[in-house]
């Protein structure tokens, strides 16, 4: 994994878990209508940055379609991943 794929990576997974922490916060507030913004934002943002990541470096997870040969086996693992 090049340097450039990580830190795509790294960007799309930050975005992922904003987007959750607003999901898990509209839960218990449903009537905050800027925080139904923010999280609007952020799941649009999210959408395009996975759209990215696919283009450039093939499917994410296993529901994207594959060109052939399959792709899905290319990457490493999450476990095989150094983050630093």
């Amino acid at each position: 994994m090049d340097r450039d794929q990580l830190c795509m990576l790294q960007e799309l997974m930050a975005v992922e878990f904003t987007a959750l922490e607003f999901h898990l916060y509209l839960d218990t507030h449903p009537t905050d209508q800027k925080a139904l913004m923010e999280y609007n934002s952020v799941v649009q943002k999210l959408k395009v940055l996975k759209q990215q990541y696919q283009e450039r470096y093939g499917p994410i997870t296993y529901e994207q379609p594959s060109s052939y040969p399959w792709q899905w086996i290319n990457e490493p693992w999450p476990w095989e991943i150094c983050y630093e």
